[in-house]
């Protein structure tokens, strides 16, 4: 394969430009030049935290407020499903909340002082969130779900139906209050959905998750997500299972969390033990579904499958505590490219793909494209050369770092990772199961000095630097079959010990001595990762 490093001032100038946009409408490159790729305005978010209506501790106005102060613009509540005692409407903003006070009417089969989820979803959660979102504005609001998925480990889930529309007074989250009823293994309440019509599943197990999968696509198509939250941590998720829910639900089972919260705790991202997944640590905070090249992740993607990857807080309680956890947006974000900055344009960029996520500010702009095409699209070329085109912006200000002296870290470099495209593997044949794909692998680094050369020969090429941190690359690929394109960078160099080899992957998370030793391995290890762009022959 033959590589060209190619670079024109004109597409440099009209890049760097937009890239002092909030929203760049049409930003073109490569391929065919009256076709521009739109890269809509990217929101930052997070889909996955707790409070004490399940386990956190602290109340719900408070945790959304740290999102709000992190900067992000969405927040989602996605707490366990089950039934709990906290009352997270009340309580100091940095202490315990208070249990459920003798006055308050627990609806369904009596489970102690523990009040079960779809209720505090329904008449307590939502109520709260509700009102944050209508006191700022300026943040998208939602009343979400960590679903116990029966026959797995968690998922962030979220139905926006009901949340956002009508007149006030008849905005709900009953939607999402009897997806939980209905079919969290957690919830053995049998009773108080009657009054609503809301029928409990029957079945069990995979089954179970499968029938709640195909009623999402079903009744909410359009409206709402499930996303496998850290799905390393016990060995619960398959690539078998990943593929069966993303044929029953494809608008709906559309990411994966492989870039996990509790990236505080002493085990980062809380994996590691005999139990996780392949009996794996991250790499560079990353799980191995995603962080492997030729992993589970590319084995999906090979496919052709729309899977996208997100991070997320899966905050509980901050490592200032001693806990496990940054705030919402402190460390992580995700960037979710948008139409219309509301909840529904939100639901729309998670299922277009149009999406990446970033470890402590590392960059905070990437544009990336092939001819028409961005994160999440198919490009059809009509040659056999094709231009990739990137644009990030590595920020000059700081972090959000209070843990080490690390805080304006420099992107050092970004790797074009490739894979060969095949046809959708049907379930029952002998591949169904496979995790692993062997014709995917870096094909080419950018950096700002170029002619480094890694373990398996190949040598950077140089990025141009602009203003403002933007650093410009386009790359010509001669394109001899069907073949996916994604991004991942860090502020390492290669063979970096303790944290990358030769080729620069990422290495293994070791545990650390305490929480407050994690956060600062945290804040020094920082990586961003990029969806995929497709690329068929014409």
């Amino acid at each position: 394969m033959k590589n060209n490093l190619l670079l024109s001032l004109a597409l440099v100038v009209a890049l760097f430009s937009a890239c002092n946009e909030n929203s760049d409408p049409e930003i073109g490159g490569g391929g065919n030049e009256e076709e521009k790729p739109v890269f809509g305005t990217y929101l930052t978010g997070d889909f996955h935290q707790h409070t004490a209506y399940s386990d956190g501790t602290n109340p719900i106005k408070f945790v959304y407020s740290q999102a709000k102060k992190y900067d992000l613009d969405f927040s989602v509540n996605s707490e366990h499903g089950g039934a709990f005692g906290g009352d997270a409407s009340e309580g100091d903003f940095e202490g315990e909340c208070p249990r459920w006070s003798e006055t308050t009417v627990f609806k369904g089969d009596a489970n102690g002082r523990n009040m079960w989820r779809w209720q505090s979803i329904k008449d307590y959660s939502w109520l709260q969130t509700k009102a944050f979102g209508d006191a700022n504005k300026d943040m998208i609001i939602m009343q979400g779900l960590e679903w116990n998925p029966a026959g797995h480990e968690h998922a962030s889930t979220c139905i926006i139906t009901g949340q956002f529309d009508g007149p006030d007074a008849s905005r709900n989250a009953d939607a999402m209050a009897q997806f939980e009823y209905m079919f969290d293994n957690n919830d053995k309440d049998q009773t108080g959905g009657n009054e609503y019509g809301w029928v409990k599943s029957s079945k069990a197990g995979h089954e179970k998750t499968m029938e709640a999968a195909a009623w999402l696509q079903a009744n909410h198509r359009k409206t709402s997500w499930i996303v496998p939250a850290h799905p390393e941590r016990q060995n619960k998720w398959s690539i078998s299972d990943f593929r069966d829910l993303n044929d029953v639900a494809p608008d709906v089972f559309v990411a994966f969390e492989s870039t996990p919260g509790h990236q505080a705790s002493a085990n980062r991202g809380g994996i590691g033990n005999s139990s996780s997944f392949k009996k794996s640590y991250t790499y560079g905070g990353t799980g191995i579904m995603a962080a492997q090249v030729g992993g589970l992740w590319d084995a999906m993607l090979s496919e052709g499958r729309n899977f996208w990857l997100v991070a997320n807080s899966d905050f509980h309680k901050h490592v200032s505590k001693g806990a496990d956890d940054f705030y919402p947006g402190e460390y992580q974000k995700t960037y979710v490219s948008v139409k219309e900055k509301t909840a529904q344009g939100i639901v729309d960029g998670l299922r277009s793909g149009n999406i990446f996520t970033v470890h402590g500010d590392l960059i905070d702009k990437l544009e990336f494209s092939i001819g028409s095409a961005t994160m999440g699209q198919t490009y059809t070329a009509k040659t056999e050369k094709i231009k990739i085109s990137i644009v990030v912006r590595d920020p000059e200000t700081n972090n959000n770092n209070m843990y080490t002296s690390l805080t304006n870290p420099k992107l050092d470099h970004i790797d074009l990772i490739a894979g060969e495209m095949r046809s959708k593997i049907t379930k029952g044949s002998a591949e169904y199961s496979i995790d692993n794909y062997d014709k995917t692998k870096v094909i080419a680094r950018f950096d700002a000095v170029g002619g480094v050369t890694d373990a398996n020969g190949i040598v950077s090429q140089k990025w141009t630097t602009r203003e403002g941190g933007v650093k410009v690359i386009e790359y010509e690929v001669e394109l001899t079959k069907d073949t996916y394109f994604r991004l991942r960078g860090t502020n390492h160099g290669l063979n970096k010990a303790g944290e990358t080899d030769a080729n620069g992957n990422p290495l293994v998370d070791t545990p650390t001595a305490n929480n407050e030793a994690a956060a600062k391995v945290s804040f020094e290890d920082l990586w961003f990762y990029s969806n995929p762009i497709f690329v068929k022959k014409n």
